[in-house]
């Protein structure tokens, strides 16, 4: 492979890693606003992918912003037709055990959840999921953390940040990666369809990084005890209320 090429996640460097129908087909632009407007009314099939190796406006869950220098990251979208009757929100939650999954096989350490977007690698987060729905089509956002170091981390974050270099001292390839993330993602993703979250909870409940954890939610603190089968956190207030919470800004005691 040549310099140019090396850790590349161009079409024909990616594509030799591919397997199953997510990732065809497969837009990438060198740079781009962000993956998410490249898929947003293209009138794709189900499975098609937008990757770059910058984005320049790109964004997590409260409209924060998502910063990355540019070959670092894995910054994937992800065009998706899911049926009507399930419930939209879980696909958060199905598309982080997804890269759980793809992170553990990446680094051989284990990875968690934590509610509703994040996933955790030795209690810092590594990536966000950012689902946007626009007339039925479900438009799902990755955004993993992979090469950077320590300083080119955000360090105002509200959770506290890593990469998988950061965490295993070494550099990934990112192709390989990208298709094993795809891969896991389109396998949770069909189970999901059939038998919805609780389909995926085996796999889902060991990774719950907030179960047990003095949490505060929108303000309000209690302790986490657990994500439940139809996706929501339930959460024991301090006066002892039981709290079952669909979404909400989330923060929890290191």
């Amino acid at each position: 492979m040549s310099a140019a090429t090396a850790d590349s996640l161009a079409p024909e460097v990616v594509a030799a890693h591919l397997r199953g129908r997510f990732g065809a087909p497969y837009l990438f632009e060198e740079e781009c606003e962000s993956t998410q407007l490249l898929l947003h009314g293209s009138g794709l099939p189900e499975g098609a992918v937008a990757v770059t190796e910058h984005q320049t406006g790109g964004r997590g869950r409260m409209g924060r912003p998502w910063l990355a220098p540019p070959r670092t990251a894995v910054l994937v979208s992800i065009l998706l037709h899911p049926p009507p009757e399930r419930h939209l929100p879980e696909l958060s939650l199905v598309a982080a055990l997804a890269v759980a999954e793809a992170v553990e096989v990446a680094t051989e350490l284990a990875a968690q959840v934590k509610w509703p977007n994040d996933v955790m690698l030795n209690r810092r987060k590594v990536a966000g999921i950012l689902p946007e729905l626009i007339e039925g089509t479900v438009v799902v956002g990755i955004g993993l953390n992979v090469n950077q170091a320590r300083h080119e981390l955000p360090l105002d974050a509200p959770t506290a940040t890593a990469s998988l270099r950061t965490q295993t001292g070494t550099t990934s390839d990112r192709a390989p990666l990208v298709a094993s993330l795809l891969a896991f993602l389109e396998h949770r993703y069909d189970a999901w369809r059939e038998g919805g979250l609780d389909a995926l909870y085996d796999e889902l409940g060991p990774r719950d990084f907030l179960r047990g954890r003095h949490v505060t939610i929108d303000g309000a603190p209690g302790t986490a005890i657990l994500i439940r089968r139809d996706g929501r956190l339930e959460v024991e207030t301090d006066s002892g209320e039981h709290r079952l919470v669909e979404s909400g800004e989330v923060e929890y005691e290191r």
